[in-house]
């Protein structure tokens, strides 16, 4: 029997995307008719889905067994009332890999105070000696895949790390906080705090004028993870008192983000256009297959999210 699959994605992704999920549906061995082009929506019993997808009414998708969606977020989705199959998100290799780097890389920059070098380059003989990474604390909130990955990685340079989740973690190597007294323990010993919580209705602006005031003073802030985490009028106002000393930001409210908006200009943020990790074509197209594998053999669906948690 043929399975049919629709991939609501976008044409650019489509292209990307068609070698490799061809590919890897050939070595699992599945029979499947794979296409951008939306035919009758009774036939499909699969839906590999970027939630910019003209595709919002579930509904007469009555055979459907699983939405499998291309990115990390599911913020826009999860809480759709048509999509009633399991909803999967991406868990990628080579995400979690680029994300790790990218982590890795800023939290170094800061720790290192290379922007200072970069930047003094007057003839001043003035020495900047930073403290080893056992000496600096840093703290990442959300230990999911990535935020797990990341604090591991930080903790193998010998970085002090505490790691937040909303509920109870056990990451080893990491000292794991939860719940709301656990966050304002968490947040006292930040003096690098990295973001990789999802948006949820309890995480939105969880970085507000109150939780920046239980930072030490002149804290740095990383946040590849979701823009809407940080109250931005209340992250400008904290720079400007030096109350955080410096952002770099990946991840913003609109994006891109607007030409006028403030952080552009602030001396103590550095933007990057939403770079900090990408899903990668071959390895996110893998793990796609391996979930239809999953779903066409009766085996449970991998990185199921859990409605009720929205991630």
């Amino acid at each position: 029997m043929t399975t049919n699959i629709l991939f609501a994605a976008g044409p650019e992704a489509w292209d990307d995307y068609e070698p490799h999920l061809r590919h890897w549906l050939a070595e699992a061995g599945i029979t499947a008719e794979i296409s951008p082009e939306a035919g009758p929506p009774e036939t499909i019993d699969y839906i590999v889905y970027s939630p910019s997808s003209d595709v919002q009414d579930f509904t007469p998708f009555t055979r459907l067994k699983a939405v499998l969606n291309l990115w990390a977020g599911v913020e826009t989705i999860v809480g759709n009332q048509t999509l009633t199959v399991p909803l999967a998100r991406m868990v990628d290799t080579g995400l979690t890999e680029g994300m790790v780097e990218w982590v890795v890389g800023h939290t170094l920059r800061h720790h290192l105070n290379i922007d200072h070098a970069l930047t003094h380059q007057s003839g001043d003989w003035v020495r900047h000696v930073p403290p080893l990474a056992r000496h600096r604390n840093v703290t990442v909130l959300g230990l999911g895949e990535l935020g797990a990955a990341c604090a591991q990685a930080l903790a193998g340079l010998n970085f002090r790390v505490t790691g937040w989740s909303r509920s109870q973690r056990d990451v080893s190597g990491i000292t794991c906080l939860s719940g709301p007294q656990g966050l304002e323990q968490a947040l006292a010993s930040a003096e690098i705090l990295i973001l990789l919580l999802p948006l949820t209705a309890g995480t939105d602006s969880l970085l507000n004028a109150a939780h920046l005031a239980q930072l030490p003073a002149g804290a740095v802030i990383i946040n590849p993870g979701r823009g809407p985490l940080i109250d931005d009028a209340a992250l400008l106002a904290a720079l400007d008192t030096g109350q955080v000393g410096h952002a770099t930001l990946d991840v913003f409210r609109v994006e891109p983000l607007p030409p006028e908006h403030p952080f552009w200009a602030h001396p103590h943020v550095t933007v990057t256009p939403h770079i900090a990790s990408e899903t990668r074509t071959e390895t996110a197209a893998q793990v796609i297959v391996d979930n239809i594998r999953r779903g066409e053999s009766g085996a449970p669906y991998l990185h199921v999210v859990d409605r009720g948690q929205g991630y």
